[in-house]
């Protein structure tokens, strides 16, 4: 029991240090990765996000 509870328990650090990588959506660094991803794999949402923040924005 205490080893799944341990597997469990590092599994959803490992998760959460994972996903805490990614930059803001909106912010430059964001802006800059998704001018280095293909189009074609852009997401709906992220397409949006991009035209909001990164072309139409007026920093």
């Amino acid at each position: 029991m205490i080893k799944v509870i341990t597997l469990v328990l590092a599994s959803s650090f490992l998760l959460f240090g994972l996903t805490a990588c990614d930059p803001e959506v909106g912010s430059k660094d964001w802006c800059l990765a998704m001018k280095e991803k293909p189009k074609a794999d852009w997401s709906a949402n992220e397409a949006a996000d991009f035209a909001k923040n990164c072309v139409l924005a007026s920093d």
